[in-house]
């Protein structure tokens, strides 16, 4: 299980212009099952994806095709985690 800490490092407007492009490939991973839950960070600074793979370099591979890293317009920071408690319904693989 990793966690993805992703920081703008443009302006807004500039983000706000890929957003489209951003759901898009968000929604494919989701499809896929690699993408558990995502969402803005607070304040608007970036965005937080909780995500699953088989390995970090996997994941990495998958965050090369944002269209936010594509533009270079955000950073990544990547922390793997190994669950040990869990919510009962929340559920994954």
């Amino acid at each position: 299980m990793f966690v993805v800490s992703i920081t703008y490092s443009v302006a807004l407007s500039e983000v706000d212009a890929l957003i489209p492009d951003h759901i898009a490939f968000l929604d494919q991973y989701y499809e896929q099952g690699n993408f558990i839950a995502s969402g803005p960070k607070l304040p608007r600074t970036g965005g937080v994806i909780l995500a699953q793979a088989e390995n970090k370099e996997v994941l990495l591979s998958l965050l090369t095709q944002d269209p936010f890293y594509k533009a270079g317009i955000a950073n990544y920071e990547v922390t793997e985690f190994v669950v040990s408690k869990k919510a009962p319904a929340f559920s994954f693989e």
